[in-house]
């Protein structure tokens, strides 16, 4: 008789790790099950994201350079003890220098002033703008500057727009410092973008999303009262600040989209200068339209910054259109504002676009607020914005020639990365 010898169990064979890793999209799906108005909304906003709904904030809604400009230089000539600052693009030229002068007058009096800047984003900053600024005694770090040691990192960037003065003062949006962000939308070099200026105790959440990636760049706290004041009450607005970021885990920008949308009974008002939904954001906006929901959109048209995105965006009009989701090209300039407005009520505003690269890849920031007075003030602005849109007609767009179609279904195999 011969004995077998007992042989190693044989385990599953593992695939090859591939040379670059994509992570996969996170999925959600939610059932409608409450409204805006119900305490059910903003107890699962809360719950859900991990972002307290903070009450006693003071708001004021920024369109345009022409006045978020001079509200933010202002906050930062106004700072005593300490300036943060983190934005994916700061570029030079009108704009650029007349932050650095003052970022500078201010590190000149003994102001700690702290900028984060995004190492691709913000790669047209010239060396002698950091230079004056490092000589004046302000600290800059660059989010993820591009090493080859550092390449699995590479896509991840930080689209924040984040600007904090004394603990006390916030500001975030969509824009960038840059001069294509001057003016009243009212040229073609001059984008459309909205900006949020924010005082009371919601701060402190603005301030904890700086700290963030300062942390991570610089790999220092930022602790004590000068940063992180008591702040009284400076309004009535209750107000939630959404943090995202691929190493948190999951996608808190994606859940505030999903659970605003699917929650909503009336209407549902988007600005976004990259909208390329994916297939759950999608049937969360298609669902609204089957519960009766008034659903537009507003994107970009012919001025556009990166024109591979408006096509990847065009090759989902068929089937929103289709669906019964109202959908408008911006035709002055480029629209670049990142804002929703949900049923009067619920407003965001934030850097986070409506798109994979914003759901999985980049930091993000959005403020949002549940008040009726700031949802109007939103609500007036999208229909000034609509008035000088021209709508997407279904019948139209079926006839659009065959080599936009090519161009389109091109675009949307770069989607992942979009």
């Amino acid at each position: 008789m011969f004995l077998r010898k007992n042989k190693p169990p044989r385990y599953p064979r593992r695939p090859a790790l591939p040379i670059v890793r994509r992570k996969l999209p996170m999925r959600y799906h939610m059932k409608h099950q409450f409204a805006i108005e119900d305490l059910a909304f903003l107890q699962t906003m809360h719950a859900l994201t991990g972002a307290a709904i903070s009450a006693g904030n003071k708001v004021e809604v920024l369109k345009n350079g022409i006045r978020f400009f001079p509200s933010m230089l202002a906050a930062i000539r106004a700072a005593k003890k300490t300036i943060n600052l983190e934005f994916y693009i700061y570029w030079d030229g009108t704009v650029g220098r007349e932050f650095a002068e003052a970022l500078a007058e201010r590190a000149r009096a003994g102001v700690a002033v702290k900028i984060v800047l995004d190492a691709v984003g913000s790669v047209r900053m010239s060396q002698a703008l950091i230079d004056f600024m490092s000589r004046n005694g302000v600290d800059l770090e660059w989010y993820h500057p591009l090493r080859w040691y550092t390449l699995s990192r590479a896509n991840h960037r930080t689209h924040r727009k984040l600007l904090i003065v004394d603990g006390e003062v916030g500001f975030s949006g969509g824009a960038g410092i840059a001069d294509e962000w001057l003016g009243d939308a009212d040229s073609k070099d001059h984008w459309r973008d909205t900006m949020i200026r924010v005082e009371g105790p919601v701060v402190t959440q603005l301030q904890f999303a700086f700290m963030d990636n300062w942390v991570k760049s610089r790999g220092e706290l930022l602790t004590g009262l000068d940063y992180f004041p008591a702040v009284a009450p400076r309004g009535i607005q209750l107000t939630q600040v959404i943090k995202s970021s691929p190493t948190e885990g999951s996608s808190s920008v994606k859940l505030l989209y999903i659970i605003s949308i699917v929650s909503a009974t009336k209407s549902i008002s988007i600005s976004n200068a990259y909208f390329i939904p994916d297939s759950d954001t999608i049937r969360a906006l298609e669902g609204a339209v089957r519960r009766g929901v008034d659903v537009r959109v507003i994107v970009p048209g012919e001025f556009t910054d990166v024109p591979i995105v408006r096509q990847a965006s065009r090759w989902h009009y068929e089937s929103l259109l289709g669906h019964g989701i109202r959908l408008f090209e911006y035709q002055p300039t480029m629209m670049h504002a990142k804002t929703m407005v949900v049923d009067g009520i619920w407003s965001t505003i934030g850097s986070s676009n409506f798109d994979d690269r914003s759901f999985r890849l980049n930091d993000e920031v959005n403020v949002n607020v549940y008040d009726a007075e700031v949802a109007a003030q939103m609500e007036a602005m999208f229909h000034e914005d609509l008035a000088k849109s021209e709508e997407v007609k279904l019948g139209k767009w079926f006839r659009r020639p065959a080599f936009d179609r090519m161009k389109e279904k091109l675009a949307e195999l770069f989607k992942p990365q979009l």
